[in-house]
């Protein structure tokens, strides 16, 4: 038996993995007598309750918390985190090699979505690119942002001065999905001062339709628009769901994000859960 590289390789043995409960053959080489099985290059190698690994993306990306999916998985709280990870860092190379597989997308649509780390007084901005009518997500990224408001005076008493770093997650978002989109692409956003500049230094030879932002409606979240015909329902659609699937962005809840780059892992969870199985149309 020759493997790809014309090492000789041969039989020897196999193992029982208890947590899929199936056999697994092992193999030698007879050039260095070292040995491997069909485990051995797999993404999950040496983990154990590998089987648990689908349910569990299912239940974060179901608005379900991490301390409940332990206790519904009967796993240890610490073994759902480092899961959870694993699995998050799977999603955002599914997601962009998903993303590079589709047609290239002719019409997008992006806006922030707000929402904080521990404290309201410490606000993210959740920057989100979405293909229109399907709904795919092409991109995703997560900046600080200052407060306002009532609570600005209170926050910088309280934390210092906090950088707005929205224009860097815009930019970064932007060189994301260049790949994924067409050359005149057409890009659609609410009435954001912000926006335009930053589209015409990274899409020169797009067309950005702008529209005036509407009121929220507390059915979707905030995010749904109470009109008739909302011209980026893509996107707000998608925002809505963000915040009834992933349980750490919904409003009024006690599961806040700590990290906000743990909240980019858990976005990117989702994502592959949304592009994978909520969108696509089944045979």
């Amino acid at each position: 038996m020759n493997g790809l590289d014309g090492t000789n390789f041969g039989p020897s043995g196999k193992f029982f993995r208890k947590s899929e409960s199936v056999w697994v053959p092992r193999y030698t080489c007879r050039t260095c007598g070292g040995s491997f099985s069909t485990a051995t290059f797999h993404s999950a190698y040496r983990q154990k309750k590998r089987n648990k690994n689908l349910l569990l993306r299912r239940l974060l990306s179901s608005g379900v918390s991490q301390r409940r999916c332990a206790k519904i998985l009967n796993l240890n709280r610490t073994t759902v985190v480092r899961k959870f990870l694993f699995l998050a860092l799977e999603a955002e190379f599914f997601v962009r090699s998903f993303n590079l597989k589709q047609p290239l997308a002719h019409t997008v649509e992006f806006d922030d979505l707000e929402t904080f780390e521990h404290t309201k007084m410490k606000p993210l901005s959740v920057t989100l690119a979405v293909e229109f009518e399907t709904r795919r997500i092409l991109g995703i990224e997560v900046s600080r942002m200052s407060a306002k408001g009532l609570l600005a005076k209170k926050a910088r008493e309280k934390y210092g001065f906090r950088v707005d770093e929205r224009a860097e997650g815009r930019a970064r978002l932007f060189e994301h999905i260049k790949s994924v989109v067409t050359d005149k692409v057409v890009l659609k956003s609410d009435e954001n001062p912000h926006y335009e500049a930053d589209v015409k230094r990274h899409f020169p030879n797009s067309l950005h339709l702008r529209y005036k932002g509407q009121r929220g409606s507390l059915s979707g979240q905030g995010e749904l628009k109470k009109v008739r015909f909302d011209p980026i329902f893509s996107l707000n659609h998608t925002c809505a769901m963000l915040r009834a699937n992933i349980n750490r962005l919904f409003r009024k809840t006690w599961c806040t994000t700590k990290r906000s780059d743990r909240l980019y892992r858990h976005l990117m969870l989702y994502a592959q859960y949304h592009n994978e199985e909520l969108i696509q149309k089944k045979a």
